[in-house]
């Protein structure tokens, strides 16, 4: 009777590893597209999971692992590297200006992602305003899920003046429950189309999207938001809530991973 009761528990114990680690959500981090070195250092930085500076998305990737995710950092996309994640975020794409010889999307990479997305693949798609961002190659991208980033400057904050860059009217969407303010400057407007839908706007303008294509859903702001800098009050002023938005964006996209 005693070894049976051993060998079932020892069995129910192993079971529940084995689930707690396939549920396991593993989200990837692209430093193929965004690859921009430090001068000073020599090193890559910039919206990294391992920049802990205000550059960096250090603080992001702490909510990710206090969920239970596993972060990981990815060169160029193919689809065995895909299959190896869950959700991908792609950040601000480099214009010449930030990287000599850049990583364009290729159409290569773009049917790579799209079909992973199909499968059930989440994809974040973080841009920046108009001369921060390479955007002819992300348009042609994005626009395969009826996503094109504006190439202008909105949102402008001039010194200290927060509430140039407020958001205050939200949608329904889960990424804003219980929000009352956000900040977001200097961001690039989104024009859309099927099955794009607009979940975050101001003055007939699209600030954020989201579309399910077959699967999978990809989620779009044209900016990096959320890095170090303007995730806590290091400078935003307390009434801000950038940090809550940060962790309801986190929840729902590892939400939106685990129904796949």
């Amino acid at each position: 009777m005693f070894k049976k009761t051993t060998i079932f528990l020892s069995m129910f114990v192993f079971g529940i590893l084995t689930l707690n680690t396939n549920a396991q959500v593993k989200v990837g981090l692209d430093n193929w597209f965004n690859r921009e070195t430090n001068a000073k250092t020599g090193k890559p930085y910039h919206y990294l999971w391992n920049d802990s500076a205000w550059s960096g998305y250090s603080r992001w990737g702490k909510i990710f692992t206090d969920k239970g995710a596993k972060l990981s950092t990815l060169n160029r996309p193919n689809a065995a590297v895909l299959s190896k994640i869950n959700v991908y975020i792609i950040v601000d794409p480099d214009t010449t200006s930030e990287n000599p010889k850049p990583n364009y999307i290729t159409p290569e990479d773009s049917k790579a992602i799209e079909q992973w997305v199909k499968k059930g693949g989440v994809l974040m798609i973080l841009a920046n305003d108009g001369p921060n961002c390479e955007f002819t190659h992300l348009n042609q991208f994005a626009a395969r899920f009826g996503i094109t980033f504006i190439p202008k400057t909105m949102h402008p904050v001039l010194d200290k003046k927060w509430d140039m860059g407020a958001f205050t009217s939200f949608s329904d969407h889960p990424i804003f429950k219980g929000l009352s303010k956000i900040y977001l400057k200097e961001i690039a407007a989104l024009s859309l189309k099927a099955p794009a839908k607009a979940i975050l706007t101001e003055n007939g303008l699209a600030y954020m999207a989201e579309s399910k294509v077959g699967k999978g859903t990809v989620l779009a702001v044209g900016d990096p938001w959320i890095y170090n800098e303007y995730m806590d009050h290091d400078r935003l002023p307390a009434d801000f809530e950038n940090r809550k938005a940060a962790e309801n964006l986190t929840d729902y996209l590892l939400k939106c991973a685990k129904k796949k």
